[in-house]
């Protein structure tokens, strides 16, 4: 199989799997209360501090400077993410600072992430599949923000976080 039959034939099953997630599916089972964005958006620091995380070990021991340079631009990119979450969070009334994402530890993903071993691996299922889990799961938190009519959070996951999601899966594709 050549990569890009590799690629193609990932990319179809992700689609076929991420394509059967509704929102109540991908939304309701991080939260701890009630589904509101204030709620959601501490889901969303744990993940991006996971997703910070996983990207920067993996940077240290890889070899490829092309994959590190990739996985360096997301190491950034989620972290920054981070950060302007916080500050929604700040404006929204809740005070990031006195909620630690990690306290019940790392999610089953992370995990599982963590284990993995080899380059092509990593880059399957961190950058090319991890990130589009992202790309649906922002997208449905888009509409939900939508409709509990917080313009500013959904234009926050349009214009800056989805982005540079749908960048990091991208880099995944081409590094592939």
């Amino acid at each position: 199989m050549t990569a890009e039959e590799f690629v193609r034939r990932l990319d179809d099953e992700n689609q076929k799997l991420l394509g059967r997630l509704a929102p109540d599916d991908t939304l309701r089972p991080e939260v701890t209360g009630d589904l509101s964005v204030v709620n959601l958006l501490k889901v969303a620091l744990k993940n991006e501090i996971e997703a910070t995380e996983i990207a920067a070990r993996w940077l240290v021991t890889t070899d490829d400077v092309e994959v590190k340079l990739a996985l360096a631009r997301q190491v950034g990119d989620e972290a920054k993410h981070y950060r302007l979450i916080a500050d929604r969070l700040k404006a929204l009334g809740f005070a990031p600072t006195t909620f630690n994402p990690l306290a019940k530890g790392y999610g089953p993903l992370f995990t599982y992430l963590d284990g993995l071993t080899s380059i092509v691996e990593r880059i399957a299922a961190g950058q090319f599949t991890r990130e589009a889990i992202a790309i649906v799961k922002n997208r449905q938190f888009i509409t939900f923000c939508e409709h509990a009519e917080d313009r500013e959070t959904a234009t926050l996951y349009r214009d800056v976080i989805e982005p540079d999601e749908r960048h990091h899966h991208e880099l995944g594709r081409r590094l592939l």
